[in-house]
Formats: C-alpha cells, sequence, structure tokens
C-alpha cells in the first residue's frame, strides 16, 4: 500500500460532487487496505495514543458551526483490534493508551467516508505525539512495515490551511507560493525542508498559522519508501486554499 497524505476539508465538503468523487476514484485507483491508520490534524495527544478498535465505535463530532445534521452522519467501521495490537507493538516499549470511547473524529471520518463510503475498512486513529516535524517523520517510518502488510498508512491535514484568506483574497498569493513550494520539496523528496518549512517556505506564515495541518503531510512522507514519489491526486486551490492531496510509495 502507498502512503497518503489528505486535505481533508470541513464537513459541508460530503455535498460537494466534485470532491467526493475525487477522493472516491482515489480509492479506487488503489488496492483495497486491509485496514487504515490514520493520523489527523485534530489529535494531538504525548505519548502517542489511538481510538476505539471495537467495532460501530462512535465517531467523535469535533467539530460547530455547521448545520446539525452532520453530528449524525454514522461510519460505523469494523472491529480494528488486530491493527490496534500491531500498532501498540510497533511503536516501542511505551504504553500506548487506547482511549476506547473516542471515535474517529473529522479530520479522519470525513475523508474516509467519501474514500470508503461503505466503511467495511478497519480503522484505528493514532494521535500525534508532537506538532514538531521530525516527530512525525519518525512516526510515520515507525509505521512503514505496516504497509507491507496491506495497512493504508493515512496523514490528513491540508496543505495550505488559512482562514486570513478568506477575509483577504489577495493572501492567495501567499497560499499558492507556499504549494508551489511544497510540490518542489516532495519532487526532490526533501525531507529536511519539508520539516523546516517555517523558515524555507515562502507564504508559511499566511498559510499555516499552526502547523497542525501541514505535520500530517511529514507522516506520509517519513511511512514512504521513496519521499520522491510524490504524486499529487488532488490539485484544486477552493476559496484560496490548496487541497493539494498526494499519494508515496
Amino acid at each position: 500500500m502507498p502512503s497518503l497524505f489528505v486535505s481533508h476539508g470541513a464537513p459541508f465538503t460530503l455535498d460537494d460532487p466534485q470532491w467526493l468523487g475525487d477522493l472516491f476514484d482515489w480509492a479506487r485507483s488503489m488496492p483495497k487496505p486491509r485496514a487504515i491508520v490514520v493520523v489527523s490534524a485534530h489529535w494531538e495527544r504525548a505519548p502517542a495514543a489511538i481510538s476505539g478498535a471495537a467495532a460501530g465505535t462512535p465517531l467523535f463530532y469535533d467539530f460547530s458551526g455547521f448545520h446539525p445534521r452532520y453530528k449524525t452522519l454514522p461510519y460505523a467501521t469494523p472491529d480494528a483490534t488486530d491493527l490496534a495490537r500491531r500498532l501498540t507493538g510497533l511503536l516501542g516499549r511505551t504504553p500506548v493508551h487506547e482511549f476506547a470511547d473516542r471515535g474517529l473524529d473529522h479530520g479522519a471520518f470525513i475523508p474516509l467516508m467519501a474514500m470508503y463510503p461503505a466503511a467495511d475498512v478497519p480503522v484505528v486513529q493514532l494521535s500525534m505525539p508532537s506538532l514538531d516535524p521530525s516527530a512525525l517523520l519518525e512516526l510515520g517510518a515507525r509505521l512503514r512495515p505496516l504497509r507491507e502488510e496491506g495497512v493504508l498508512v493515512l496523514g490528513s491535514g491540508f496543505m495550505t490551511h488559512s482562514f486570513a484568506v478568506f477575509r483577504r483574497p489577495e493572501l492567495a498569493a501567499d497560499t499558492t507560493a507556499f504549494d508551489e513550494w511544497a510540490v518542489g520539496a516532495l519532487a526532490r523528496g526533501d525531507a529536511d525542508a519539508l520539516a523546516d518549512y517555517r523558515d524555507k517556505a515562502p507564504g508559511a506564515a499566511v498559510s499555516h498559522p499552526t502547523a497542525d495541518h501541514f505535520v500530517p503531510l511529514l507522516l506520509a512522507v517519513g511511512a514512504a519508501d521513496d519521499p520522491g514519489s510524490a504524486v499529487s491526486a488532488i490539485d484544486r486551490m477552493v476559496m484560496g486554499n490548496s487541497t493539494r492531496s498526494v499519494q508515496l510509495t
């Protein structure tokens, strides 16, 4: 299986036929995974922890300000106990706590609803132990063996995540410049530059005022055998932000 970085979108993207179609078609272009490990921008906890692995663990609706119906959407995935056990082994001697009542958050379930709408693949969400890009690279490297076992490793964030551009459309020049820089760094397989994006990337302060939506990309890079193998599966600017999503091998 490849490793993926997905720009996950807000709840209302579930009503966007183009977005749904892009993600669904992307999923169908790959072998169906035996299971999925997802790291979302919306769960930082140290040491690394995992979501509930029992079948049908209720979703974690970690958002507000959207139509209430989005908090009624189901996504009941199968039992993922075997994957949780395997993850615990890969993450070393530090005990990995399972939050049995914490289901997938929106950074995980929204793209997965589009990619695997039948909810027939076991999923475990893994927390980010830190927002340090190097920590996410290391975490991705630890997960790399799962890919050989048919497990999809997925980092979920957003290639640019600027709310300021909504109020000041001229700032799209910054998000565009950042996106173009990231494409170049990925093409070179330059993980060091990606990790040092704050100092290296143009428009970084506008594109990522906080690190949470960018560093899941480093997880996908760390999990890849070839950091320079990134292919853009989705490449669109929406409301001034880049929804670029990439696949690595």
